[in-house]
């Protein structure tokens, strides 16, 4: 399948979806306690020169590191069913694990999920994995950026998902952007209601059951929460529901809170705090 020319200078594609760059191996000696790989998954219709903030920052960080980059449209990830969210994945499964998987031949992974549309994304990859090899996905760390969200039909989610729909789609129509959050409402809502009668699942409701499922999972990994309290797209509160979740069920948890950011928006607000967060937990699930 012929793939479109590299959206990210210095990655090359696997698909449309995903990119990677090869480590820097000319400088210094890799340090025993970072990680080999960092695979991120960006948010919804997030754009390459938006995610590519991310890609440096990492790259700044772990500069031995081989980068993975995940852009995550928010129709496909929203409207495939479970199986075609794993296929979309698996030039990533390839590329990671090529001649299969052996457990004491995995790379020390850190995976950065953003928003709910980020989180599918990952979960259909470590389903893919789970389904390939009969294990959990093999990440030590897996960041948390303004996500997971609730999953429940209720006024406010409508209102939340609506909203982000229209953020990535308004600017194609000439009516204003109330009239394009409507239309999303009305159509996110019957969809919902058609998915409940015929027992289709949700992405969002599945990923974030997959996140607390040790086939998808390794109790030993570690899960770093980023977000706000402010954030309009994304209730605070199922952020924290989560958390207990986790931690009840055995998971070690870190939460890092951002005063006054928008959804996905604490890096570029508050830079040293959020690398420094990151820095942090890897360092202590590295030392675990």
């Amino acid at each position: 399948m012929s793939v479109k020319a590299p959206a990210f200078p210095g990655f090359t594609p696997l698909n449309d979806q995903i990119y990677f760059r090869d480590a820097d191996t000319t400088t210094t000696t890799k340090p025993p306690n970072h990680p080999d790989v960092v695979v991120i998954y960006g948010w919804g219709d997030g754009l390459p020169r938006h995610v590519s903030k991310y890609t440096d920052g990492f790259a700044a960080l772990y500069p031995h590191a081989r980068i993975y980059a995940i852009l995550s449209p928010i129709a496909k990830a929203i409207f495939s069913g479970l199986e075609a969210r794993a296929r979309h994945m698996t030039p990533l499964i390839q590329h990671l694990f090529p001649n299969g998987h052996k457990p004491s031949d995995d790379p020390s992974i850190l995976v950065h999920t953003m928003s709910n549309t980020g989180a599918v994304n990952f979960y259909a990859t470590a389903y893919h994995f789970a389904q390939a090899f009969n294990r959990p996905f093999p990440h030590k760390l897996v960041i948390m950026d303004s996500t997971p969200g609730g999953t429940d039909l209720t006024i406010d989610n409508l209102t939340r998902w609506s909203r982000a729909m229209s953020l990535g789609t308004a600017r194609f129509f000439p009516w204003p952007f109330v009239v394009t959050q409507a239309i999303w409402a009305t159509g996110i809502f019957f969809s919902t209601c058609v998915g409940h009668v015929v027992g289709s699942e949700p992405a969002g409701a599945w990923a974030r059951k997959a996140s607390v499922n040790l086939a998808y999972e390794p109790r030993d990994s570690l899960k770093l929460y980023l977000y706000s309290k402010e954030d309009d797209l994304i209730g605070y509160e199922d952020i924290e529901l989560h958390v207990a979740e986790a931690k009840e069920l055995g998971w070690k948890t870190e939460v890092e809170i951002f005063e006054g950011t928008g959804h996905v928006g604490h890096m570029r607000q508050y830079p040293e705090q959020y690398w420094s967060a990151i820095s942090r937990a890897w360092e202590k699930i590295a030392a675990a």
